[in-house]
Formats: C-alpha cells, structure tokens, sequence
C-alpha cells in the first residue's frame, strides 16, 4: 500500500507511500466549548510489561520493508527503516505520547522552553548532564550548529531534503554552561520542538563530505539504547547491538536484526521461525489469528475461527464429504476406490503439513491498532474534467466514506469512523472534523453540481471507431433495437409509467444524502437486494420481475448505474491509477467501491493498474492521473509538514509548475496564508484554530479527501513485551525484551473508540 511512514520530519512527507479561496466555509467545531480534537480511536496494542518483567538478553528479529540506503535521515532517499534506525541510536529532544504530541524526551532534556519572544525569540534547551555520544564526548551546542548549518539551506554542497524550520534560525550558541544550548530564531517558530529530532554528532554534520556520504552506510559515533553494528546489505538485514556508554535503563535485548522480507513472504518466514516480529496484511493476521485460537486436545485442530466463527473442517471438508469419501474408498467400484485412496492420501499429506503450519504459527499473536496515517483520494486538479471545481466537488459529495472506512476497519474489529482531517487525527489537538465544508454525502447535489458544470445524462457522445456509444446515442439505440417497439415516446408523451431496472435516471433522490445505507452498503450484495442490472439487461431485485410495471416517480433500484454524463460530444471517465502490487489488495477493493459509487452519479472511471515501483514517481508525482489512493502521515507539527502538500502550485523559472509535494495540484492563497500565520504565532490555541480553519478550506477546494485511518496489524511472537502495534507513541526500543515465564503483557481487550461527545468524527 502506498504510504510513507517516516518518523523524523526531514523526511516524513517527502513522499507518498507505497486539496477555494471564495467559498464560504461553515462554522468550525472548535469553535464551541467542546474539545473537538476528540480521542484517539484505538490504543496503542504492544503488550505492555514492566521491566521487571521482561528478561535480560536475546535478539529481536523484526521485519523491514528494506535495507536503507541512507541512516542519515535528513536525506530525500531515507526511508521508514532509516527512520527505526535513528529512533534507536540517535538523541531525540522530543517524542510523541498516545496522542500524537511532542512530549520531553528526559534521556536527552531537563528542560526547554522558550525565554523570550521580543525582539527576537529565544529557546533554551538545558541537556541531561549524563548524555554523551557514545565516544565519550558530550552532547553539546557544537552538535546544534552543526546539524543546523546542515539543514538551514545556505550551503547548496549539503544534499539535504529539506531545510523547514532550520532555514528560520538566526545563531546557536552556548548558554550559561556547557549544558545549555541557546538558540535565537531570525523569525518566530510555532514548531521548534520539531527541531534536532534525531539529532547526528558533529562528526556527521560538520562537513558537507560527512553529511552526504559519511552516514549512508554506517554510523560510527551514536547516542541511544542501541548502536549500529553493521549494515549487511548481501545478507539484507541491519544489526543493532547495546550501547555500553547509554545513560538510560539499559536495553533488555542483546540485538534488533531488522530483516528485509517482503510483505508476502512475511508469514513463511514467520512459519519457519525466522521472525518474532512482522507488520502483516489482514489474511495473514487472518491465518495468525486461528493458529492462535483454542484448539481440540486430540487432534490439535483449531476449534474457532478469526472473530469466534467455527474453524472449518480438515482442508475445509464438510462431515458428509468425508463420509462420502470414505464410501468411495471402500466401495466395489474398484478404480474409483483406488482414485479415491490415492486423493486421501494427498488429503492427508496437506492436512499435516496445514497442521505444521498452524503449529509453528500458534506462537504468534495478532496485535492491531490503528496507524498515524490515512488514506485519500486524490483529485487532480491540473487538467480534465477535475479542473473544473464543481466536478471535484461532486465526485467527493458521491462517496459514502463511512462505508469505505467499514470495509476496510470493521472486518478486522477495529473502529471504522472516517478521518474528517487532512491536518491531523483524532486524538490529536489540531483535530477537528472539517468535512461539513465539502458537505455530506448527496447524490441529488452532486448531480445538480454536475449540471452547472455543464455534464448532463446523454450527450450527444462522440465515439471513435469501433466504440460503443454512450449517453443518449446509446440510450437511442437500444430503444431501436427492443422487439416490438413501434414507435420511440418523447417524454412528453410519457404515460406515467417506466419499467423497472431498464430507467437508470429516473432515480428518486430521497434516498441520495445516505439515508438508504443497506441498498448500496457493499458491491456483492448489490445483485441481490439493490437492483442493479446485470449482464442481461434484466432487473432481478426481489419483489419485481423483469420489465414490471411501476407508477411513475416510484424510487429507481438502488445502487443502479445511472445514465452515462456528457458534455460536448465527451463521456465524463476519470483515469483512476492504482498499484498493482501483493500488498495493495486493501487500495483495489476500495477503489472498486469508489467506482461504484461515482457510478451511479453517471461518472466513468478507466482503472490502470500499475507497478508498485513506478506508482507514486511516474503517475502521483509525475500527474498522469486523475483519481488515485495513497496515504499521508500524521505530524504533530501540521503548520509545518503539511504545508507542502496543500501549497498553491507556483509556476518555476523554467516555466514548468512547481508542485512541492501537492500532487492534486490544488491550492489557494488563502490555505498558504493561514499556514503561514499557524507557523509564526507560539500561542498553541490560536495556532489551532488557524490549522482548522485552513483544513475546512481544504476540505472545499476537494482536491483530496481524507477516508480512513489505516488499521496496524503485527504479528509478534507471544512472549515478546513492549513491542507490536505502537499507534501514535515512539517506541521505547530499551524496554523491548522477552517476558519472563509466566509474566504476561497487558494488551487492550478491544481499541477504545472516542465518545460521540468528544469527537465531531463520531
């Protein structure tokens, strides 16, 4: 699934993982007395357990996607693994807690705060007099400087991704002792706690050199629970080893081995015990999850299945198929009985080795939360019929985004609300649900903004040679060609009645605002209770037979496509592009969700499937696209990480359009404005609310449109403490370890959803 969920800022949104200056926006819900920020909506799930608990010693062998090519994570090529390496062995000032916010990381800081704002602002950081690198010399203010003459822009020679925050420092120097670091800004900086997370010695820093090649493949001076032993890229793995020198309680394991494996040989690896740990997609959590479950004494078969359901038979065998096989075996017709003996027997070489599987995999546990990123759809606004706001607007008013997060959230039991923020994540304190400036979902509307925009039912529709017709041209001529049709009746002549199943666009509306939640709550049920057509032409909904008759403005079958819409000569068909590789099975079937529902507004999509490797560079990045799905991650510093991605696209020098990292290609003055003013201002409530109200301005233009928190699922071996699904919260890689035998970790007994009176998302 494309996504990027890199940790340290530099990075974090430099890329997108495998948004009307004149609208009026409603009234946000910050703006009452209640906290609209709301609750985060699962709890972190790592089996938590005291120190004590967990033995000393041992190695952690803990899936990647990759080997970095980079540990230095202010690269544009680091990457999630780089971000999991620098969180380990390098100092960070700050570190999120279980709501997505920047708190003091004690290991490193007795304090920071700011100490003056007039005439210029001023933070103090006093370091925990005990941190030092792990050569033994102090972490001190020469480290400041150096990362931030790095990272501040001023020198091209240094290939930095980028400067955000560091180009707006003034000087760093010593404060009153070698254990104060004064940094002065040149211009105010709501974000600063962003700042010198991770934190790189001066030995990486100081140089261009040492910045660009010295810590790609190594890193020599650290300052962490852990240190990096080797980077083996032939055996595709990086090993961590305990840092003698760290200050901190000491880390319980011996060594992280982060292995590379590939998402869909995670669980063959996990089956010949090769890995303790391993984020895995929902049919591996699926397989996990009955390995795991209680088991008949005898035979050792699972007797549930994933969510309590009866686990099936030996290879899925009902009891009158093996009965019926055993009649087989032993009956007189000798060579079907000598078939039947032989296909027994491969039954029951399948069967043990399903057993073995399942053995080896009832170490495992499933541990699930919700990760700190979304999906969307993105819109682009370049080209097309989505240059055309009112189209943009039309497509996200037609998505029933509480379905889509439920087909996605609400088979794998977690809680499947749709994000309502493209700043932040509920729980979060910039959080607050902005939808209401896009509005809900209403076909009626997004018809009549459709309309506007000039794409009505019918056309007349161009069509190129060998095309079949649509809209009206089409509608024409298959009233042609129905037997026994004399005559074509113009509306006007209409005697009250359609018939059911064949008159897509005499849809009733009343339905449209998402009041008829079962007719068209998912794909496969469709044929069966909404009425849609099917190849035949014919309208099999139960309660009317094809071709019955109905008064007219009785309400059209649900979830039936309707006409085809046109504008000069066009049918409106969107290319929707998406990956096509094992882990994006999740973005297809919400894709063929969102086609659906776009459908029945008249709206064609062309899906291209793509590879995983040219997805985001050659279509996201490079615009060839009109819909596609890929995922952010939240900050707990929006004013600043997200203002790329909804910039107003500028054109560059060359004349080409300068996007940054706005791949909708859509913005306005007004949403950089806002940002700019949220950056500046140290008042933490101001900031907010200027952060909400630039989202509900996002939320308008509709160049993209947040569905749903993505689920979290790790496989990890039952004894393992401290370590699995961490939601928001930075892992603490020190207290990762093995339980002692017969301690236990603490683990949710289900993800906390937040309240409906403390979250609008609700």
């Amino acid at each position: 699934m494309s996504h990027v969920g890199v940790g340290p800022r530099a990075v974090m949104r430099s890329v997108a993982f495998l948004t009307a200056g004149v609208l009026a926006v409603p009234a946000l819900a910050g703006c009452t007395s209640e906290d609209p920020s709301g609750k985060p909506l699962a709890e972190q799930d790592v089996a938590a357990a005291a120190r004590t608990s967990v033995s000393d010693g041992g190695t952690l062998r803990w899936a990647v996607d990759s080997v970095p090519d980079t540990l230095n994570a202010f690269q544009s090529d680091a990457d999630a693994t780089t971000t999991r390496v620098a969180q380990a062995v390098l100092p960070s000032m700050f570190r999120m807690d279980e709501t997505g916010s920047p708190v003091r990381n004690p290991d490193y800081l007795e304090s920071a705060d700011v100490v003056d704002t007039e005439p210029k602002q001023v933070v103090v950081y006093k370091l925990n007099q005990q941190a030092v690198w792990s050569d033994g010399r102090e972490i001190g203010a020469a480290d400041f400087a150096a990362q931030w003459r790095a990272l501040s822009g001023k020198d091209s020679a240094y290939w930095t991704a980028r400067n955000a925050g560091y180009d707006r420092i003034e000087k760093i120097e010593r404060g009153a002792n070698d254990l104060e670091v004064k940094v002065t800004f040149s211009r105010p900086y709501a974000d600063w706690k962003a700042l010198f997370t991770p934190l790189y010695p001066k030995d990486v820093t100081g140089t261009p050199d040492a910045f660009n090649d010295g810590a790609r493949r190594a890193l020599k001076v650290s300052a962490g629970p852990f240190a990096v032993k080797k980077v083996d890229t032939k055996g595709d793995q990086v090993v961590l080893t305990g840092n003698p020198r760290w200050w901190g309680e000491p880390a319980k394991l011996d060594q992280i081995v982060l292995r590379a494996v590939p998402r869909d040989e995670r669980v063959s690896e996990l089956v010949a015990g090769k890995l303790d740990l391993a984020e895995i997609d929902p049919e591996t959590a699926d397989e996990v999850g009955l390995a795991a479950g209680p088991r008949d004494a005898a035979t050792g078969t699972p007797l549930m299945g994933p969510g309590g359901t009866p686990a099936p038979g030996a290879q899925g065998r009902s009891a009158a198929e093996a009965l019926h096989s055993w009649a087989v075996a032993n009956g007189s017709d000798d060579e079907a009985a000598e078939e039947e003996v032989l296909a027994r027997e491969k039954r029951r070489e399948a069967e043990a080795k399903a057993r073995r599987r399942q053995q080896a995999l009832s170490g495992f546990e499933v541990r699930k939360s919700l990760e700190p990123a979304y999906t969307q759809l993105a819109l682009n606004g370049a080209d097309g019929p989505l240059a055309d706001e009112r189209v943009r607007r039309a497509v996200a008013r037609a998505l029933d985004r509480e379905k889509l997060a439920e087909a996605v959230l609400k088979p794998l039991g977690l809680p499947a609300e749709p994000v309502g923020s493209h700043l932040a994540l509920s729980g979060q304190p910039a959080y607050a649900d902005g939808s209401g400036a896009l509005g809900e979902q209403n076909a009626k509307e997004a018809r009549a903004l459709l309309a506007d925009a000039g794409w009505v039912p019918g056309g007349p529709v161009k069509k190129k040679d060998g095309e079949e017709a649509a809209g009206a041209e089409k509608d024409k001529k298959d009233e042609e060609e129905k037997d026994g049709k004399d005559e074509k009746k113009s509306e006007g002549d209409d005697d009250g009645t359609y018939i059911v199943g064949e008159d897509d666009k005499n849809k009733d509306d009343k339905n449209d605002d998402g009041g008829n939640d079962d007719a068209d709550d998912a794909k496969d049920g469709a044929d069966r209770e909404s009425g849609e057509k099917h190849s035949s032409g014919k309208n099999t909904a139960q309660g009317g037979a094809p071709g019955a008759y109905a008064p007219k403005g009785t309400a059209a079958p649900a979830g039936a496509a309707a006409a085809p819409l046109a504008k000069d000569g066009k049918a409106l068909t969107l290319r929707f592009v998406l990956p096509s590789g094992p882990g994006s099975e999740t973005l297809r079937t919400v894709a063929d969700r969102i086609t659906d529902m776009l459908k029945e507004l008249g709206i064609g999509t062309e899906v291209t499937k793509v590879p995983d490797e040219s997805y985001f560079k050659d279509h996201i990045a490079a615009g060839e696209y009109d819909l596609a799905l890929y995922s952010w991650p939240a900050s707990a510093f929006p004013a600043t990480d997200a203002r790329p991605i909804y910039a107003k696209p500028v054109p560059a020098a060359d004349g080409s359009l300068n996007v940054a990292q706005n791949y909708t290609r859509v913005g306005t003055d007004q949403v950089d404005q806002l940002f700019d003013r949220a950056m500046t201002t140290l008042d933490q409530k101001e900031a907010r609310g200027l952060l909400r109200k630039a989202d509900s301005r996002i939320w308008a233009a509709a160049g993209s449109v947040p569905l749903y928190q993505r689920p979290q699922l790790v496989a990890a071996r039952e004894n393992l403490a401290n370590a699995g699904a961490f939601g928001f919260e930075t892992p603490v890689y020190e207290d990762m370890g093995f339980l002692k035998k017969g301690a236990q970790g603490s683990r949710p007994s289900a993800p906390t959803t937040s309240s409906s009176s403390s979250s609008p998302s609700s």
